[in-house]
């Protein structure tokens, strides 16, 4: 695993300012971290308590402004926030699992000294067709894989090798992943191997995905493997939640204000840009920058919320609102499981069978022990879907009573007495689809309406949707508004008080 030194001081710059009695006294941040402190307006209020809003905050807090972070759960960290299984054992609410090459998140807990809780794991994992199971973990299960014929089976095995030579993801930017893998390995293996994928992922939106999409993953995947081609994946000893609990007492001990359970009603703007945000509750927070984690359909609610009347407050606004709204998302469903005992040896199995009604199944307790999980052995069972979806709106127990027979034919000799508890986690804005020619519709971190910013899952491209790039978002996020905030003239209390 790589490791990062960094230091743990604060990145600040340090001013001395006279007081009352004449003495100086050393104060940390800019002139306008200073005012702000004065006039109780925050130099930058986060929207969203996630991976990303937290890094952000961090970076801020460590230069010494004056920063607020809402977030709407009752809890902290996004889609990795956790829940309690197995007789009171914490674990992440939808999967995780870090690669070698995620250095960003690596280096956060380097930062705050929890690197010795993540722990390498060799993994296996398979695929699931036509009503077999097949291991796909080294190089050699390839030439074992039948369902394709010889010829086509060095082909797979030579497709990651083809793809490891393209070095500049621009590009394929104008081709779509169909177009890609079947100019790489052929139709005979896009149709058994990665069509099922696609559709099992974005199910109409299939033959739409970029081929940036399925190049970072063939790279990222590539990059986690040993000598042998084994694959070794990192887990965080106490999952996300340590990292999360980490995070959460550094920013305390920097000052920072973090409402969970508040939800945002809309960020507020003028003519010259944002003035603050406002709560459900109707608090008013003025702030002279404002970053919005959200997936951008939501930011877009924030922008423009439903009853407004009125003109823009902003002339980049109607734009800006157009573009998130443009962004497609999808939904998951995920079910967990927690039985008292293992359905295979496998990880990670991709599923190539239509039939299924889940994408993948993903045994965690074949990576991290059961033991650790109070001998549980805990599953999670994902589909991507349209959020108006049949499986997507099921009760909790109606999921999980559709998804028995499925489980018994891919696992015969399943029962349902094996699941001593089950679990239903749903989120509306899960996978942004990525398109050719995705640049053009991305938004942007900084807008044109000023003092607005974005960062989410839907910006992190040319890689998708993971922790290492919702820490590398909020860092770069963070240092942007510091560096806004350091070379700005402070506000006088007349220019204040006219934008309140």
């Amino acid at each position: 695993m790589n490791t990062h030194d960094r230091q743990n001081g604060r990145d600040t710059e340090v001013r001395a300012e006279v007081t009352g009695d004449g003495a100086p006294v050393e104060m940390t941040g800019d002139a306008a971290s200073v005012e702000g402190a004065r006039d109780g307006v925050r130099d930058a209020v986060v929207v969203g308590g996630g991976f990303t809003g937290l890094s952000a905050a961090l970076e801020l807090a460590e230069r010494g402004h004056r920063v607020t972070v809402l977030e709407q759960d009752a809890e902290l960290g996004g889609l990795a926030g956790s829940f309690d299984v197995g007789g009171g054992k914490r674990i992440e609410r939808f999967y995780h699992h870090w690669f070698d090459s995620d250095e960003e998140i690596l280096g956060l807990c380097d930062r705050l000294g929890i690197a010795d809780a993540v722990r390498p794991h060799l993994t296996r994992t398979g695929m699931y067709y036509a009503n077999s199971i097949y291991r796909l973990s080294r190089p050699l299960d390839l030439l074992r894989f039948a369902p394709l014929p010889l010829l086509d089976r060095l082909r797979l095995g030579v497709m990651a090798l083809r793809a490891g030579r393209v070095d500049d993801w621009r590009s394929l930017e104008h081709l779509t992943a169909k177009e890609w893998l079947i100019s790489l390995g052929g139709r005979r293996v896009y149709e058994v191997v990665w069509r099922p994928l696609l559709e099992g992922k974005f199910g109409a939106y299939a033959d739409q995905v970029g081929a940036t999409w399925m190049w970072t993953k063939l790279h990222l995947r590539g990059g986690s493997r040993t000598k042998s081609g084994s694959e070794v994946l990192y887990y965080l000893r106490g999952g996300s939640e340590t990292l999360v609990t980490a995070l959460h007492k550094r920013l305390a001990e920097l000052g920072v204000e973090i409402r969970t359970g508040t939800a945002v009603d809309s960020v507020l703007t003028d003519d010259t840009g944002v003035t603050g945000v406002r709560t459900s509750g109707g608090d008013l927070l003025p702030a002279r920058h404002v970053l919005v984690t959200t997936a951008p359909a939501l930011a877009a609610d924030l922008l423009e919320p439903e009853g407004a009347e009125g003109p823009a407050a902003h002339p980049a606004l109607p734009a800006l609102v157009r573009q998130l709204r443009g962004i497609r998302y999808l939904a998951n469903v995920c079910l967990v499981l927690e039985n008292n005992r293992r359905l295979s040896d496998t990880y990670w199995l991709n599923v190539n069978d239509p039939s299924f009604p889940y994408v993948g199944v993903i045994e965690h307790t074949n990576m991290d022990d059961p033991a650790h999980y109070g001998g549980r052995h805990v599953v999670y069972l994902s589909k991507y879907l349209p959020a108006d979806a049949e499986l997507y709106r099921m009760s909790d127990e109606e999921v999980f009573e559709y998804s028995l027979p499925h489980l018994r034919k891919m696992f015969p000799g399943f029962d349902r007495s094996w699941v001593d508890a089950h679990h239903v986690w749903r989120a509306e804005y899960a996978q942004p689809v990525i398109t050719p020619d995705y640049t053009r519709a991305m938004p942007p971190l900084e807008t044109r309406l000023g003092g607005l910013y974005l960062a989410s899952m839907a910006q992190v491209f040319p890689e998708d949707r993971g922790t290492n790039y919702a820490v590398r978002e909020g860092r770069r996020a963070g240092r942007l508004i510091a560096d806004r905030l350091r070379t700005s003239r402070a506000a006088t209390p007349a220019e204040e008080a006219s934008r309140a």
